[in-house]
Protein backbone atom coordinates (compact mmCIF):
# COMPACT_ATOMS: atom_id res chain seq x y z
CA UNK A 1 0.00 0.00 0.00
CA UNK A 2 1.84 3.51 -0.41
CA UNK A 3 1.51 6.60 1.26
CA UNK A 4 -2.26 7.83 -1.37
CA UNK A 5 -4.15 4.92 -0.38
CA UNK A 6 -3.14 4.95 3.40
CA UNK A 7 -3.96 8.72 3.72
CA UNK A 8 -7.63 8.30 1.61
CA UNK A 9 -8.25 5.07 3.66
CA UNK A 10 -7.44 6.38 6.55
CA UNK A 11 -9.40 10.13 6.16
CA UNK A 12 -12.29 8.37 4.88
CA UNK A 13 -12.26 6.18 8.06
CA UNK A 14 -12.18 9.01 9.89
CA UNK A 15 -14.63 10.76 8.17
CA UNK A 16 -16.88 7.84 8.75
CA UNK A 17 -16.35 7.74 12.37
CA UNK A 18 -17.00 10.77 12.99
CA UNK A 19 -20.25 10.95 11.43
CA UNK A 20 -21.81 7.40 13.59
CA UNK A 21 -20.73 8.92 16.44
CA UNK A 22 -21.87 12.32 15.81
CA UNK A 23 -25.58 10.42 14.93
CA UNK A 24 -25.11 8.11 18.14
CA UNK A 25 -23.00 9.83 20.88
CA UNK A 26 -22.91 13.74 20.88
CA UNK A 27 -23.07 15.88 17.54
CA UNK A 28 -19.83 17.44 18.53
CA UNK A 29 -17.80 14.49 16.69
CA UNK A 30 -19.13 16.14 13.49
CA UNK A 31 -16.13 18.08 14.19
CA UNK A 32 -13.96 15.46 13.42
CA UNK A 33 -15.00 15.21 9.36
CA UNK A 34 -15.07 18.72 9.12
CA UNK A 35 -11.55 18.76 10.02
CA UNK A 36 -10.53 16.17 8.11
CA UNK A 37 -12.23 17.38 4.85
CA UNK A 38 -10.63 21.05 5.65
CA UNK A 39 -7.24 19.26 6.13
CA UNK A 40 -7.81 17.07 2.68
CA UNK A 41 -8.42 20.30 0.85
CA UNK A 42 -5.80 22.38 2.14
CA UNK A 43 -3.71 19.46 1.15
CA UNK A 44 -4.99 19.87 -2.50
CA UNK A 45 -3.95 23.39 -2.62
CA UNK A 46 -0.46 23.38 -1.03
CA UNK A 47 0.67 19.39 -0.81
CA UNK A 48 1.13 19.74 2.58
CA UNK A 49 -0.57 16.77 4.47
CA UNK A 50 0.82 15.89 8.29
CA UNK A 51 -0.23 12.35 7.77
CA UNK A 52 1.43 10.98 4.45
CA UNK A 53 4.90 13.30 6.18
CA UNK A 54 4.92 10.92 9.08
CA UNK A 55 3.96 7.77 6.52
CA UNK A 56 7.42 8.88 4.20
CA UNK A 57 9.29 9.32 7.50
CA UNK A 58 8.11 5.31 8.37
CA UNK A 59 9.56 4.24 5.13
CA UNK A 60 6.07 3.36 3.25
CA UNK A 61 6.07 3.63 -0.52
CA UNK A 62 5.20 7.23 -2.04
CA UNK A 63 2.32 7.47 -4.12
CA UNK A 64 1.22 10.02 -6.74
CA UNK A 65 -0.54 12.74 -4.81
CA UNK A 66 2.08 13.42 -2.21
CA UNK A 67 5.82 13.14 -2.89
Amino acid sequence: MNIDRFVFSFAGTLILVGVAFGFWVNPWWLALPGFVGLNMLQASFTRFCPLAIVLKRLGVQSGCAFK
